[in-house]
C-alpha cells in the first residue's frame, strides 16, 4: 500500500490522528505544501474517488474522508501559521465554488498555498450564489478570485460568474480551477485576463510569474 492509499484509508475511517500523523511524517521528512497537497493529499483523494467510482464505497464513507481531509488542511493551515509566518504581501484573494457545487477540497489548497505566499484570502467555500460572490468581491476587492467547479453539467455558470466577477470596479483576476481543466478545454468561457489552472504546480508556476509582474499578460 502506498503512502496515499494508506492515507485514503484513514481518512476513510474518519482517523483525525493517524490522518495527521501521517501528514506530519511527511512535513518531517522535509515535503513542501506543494509536495504534500499534490503528491499525497490530492492522491490519497484521488483514490478515495476511485473507490466510490467503482461502489467499493458508499457517499457517506466518501463525505467521512471529504470532512476529514477538511480537518487535516485546517489543522496544517494552523500549524504553517504557528511555525512558519511569511512576509504580506499586501494583496488579497478570495476563494468560492460556483453555486451547486459542493467538491471545495483542492479549492482550500489552492487558498492555503496562497496565504503561504503572503496574500490575505477569504475561503467563502462550496456552492456560493453569484450574487453574494459580487457582494463579497465589492466589498473586499481583491485582486484575485479563484474559482471552481468540478462537474461538466455545470460549466455553463462559469461564463457569467468569470464575466461579471472580472468587470467589478477593481478588476481583479479570476483563476479557474478543478480537475475537468485537465481533460477539457474551457477557454471560451472567460476572457483575455482569466487564467487556467489545472493543477498545483501551475498555480506554483503562477506566483512565479505573479512576482514578476507577468500574470495579467501570460496565460
Amino acid at each position: 500500500m502506498n503512502p496515499p492509499e494508506k492515507l485514503a484509508r484513514f481518512l476513510l475511517e474518519g482517523d483525525h490522528e493517524a490522518s495527521w500523523e501521517t501528514v506530519q511524517i511527511h512535513i518531517r521528512e522535509g515535503a513542501t505544501t506543494l509536495a504534500l497537497f499534490e503528491d499525497v493529499l490530492t492522491k490519497a483523494m484521488q483514490h478515495v474517488g476511485v473507490l466510490w467510482e467503482n461502489n467499493e464505497i458508499t457517499v457517506a464513507d466518501e463525505h467521512l474522508a471529504t470532512s476529514t481531509c477538511d480537518y487535516i488542511l485546517s489543522k496544517y493551515q494552523h500549524y504553517m501559521r504557528e511555525n512558519k509566518p511569511v512576509m504580506e504581501t499586501g494583496k488579497k484573494a478570495m476563494f468560492l465554488c460556483v453555486q451547486d457545487e459542493d467538491h471545495y477540497i483542492g479549492l482550500k489548497m489552492v487558498h492555503i498555498l496562497f496565504e503561504e505566499n503572503g496574500w490575505q484570502t477569504k475561503f467563502m467555500g462550496p456552492n456560493l450564489p453569484l450574487e453574494f460572490a459580487l457582494s463579497a468581491a465589492e466589498k473586499w476587492k481583491p485582486e484575485v478570485i479563484g474559482l471552481s467547479f468540478s462537474l461538466n453539467y455545470r460549466a455553463g455558470q462559469l461564463k457569467e460568474y468569470i464575466s461579471r466577477l472580472e468587470s467589478i470596479e477593481t478588476n481583479p483576476i479570476v483563476l479557474l480551477g478543478g480537475r475537468l481543466l485537465l481533460t477539457h478545454d474551457f477557454t471560451k468561457f472567460g476572457s483575455e485576463k482569466t487564467r487556467f489552472i489545472p493543477t498545483l504546480t501551475q498555480l506554483a508556476e503562477w506566483f512565479d510569474l505573479e512576482r514578476s509582474g507577468g500574470t495579467r499578460f501570460v496565460k
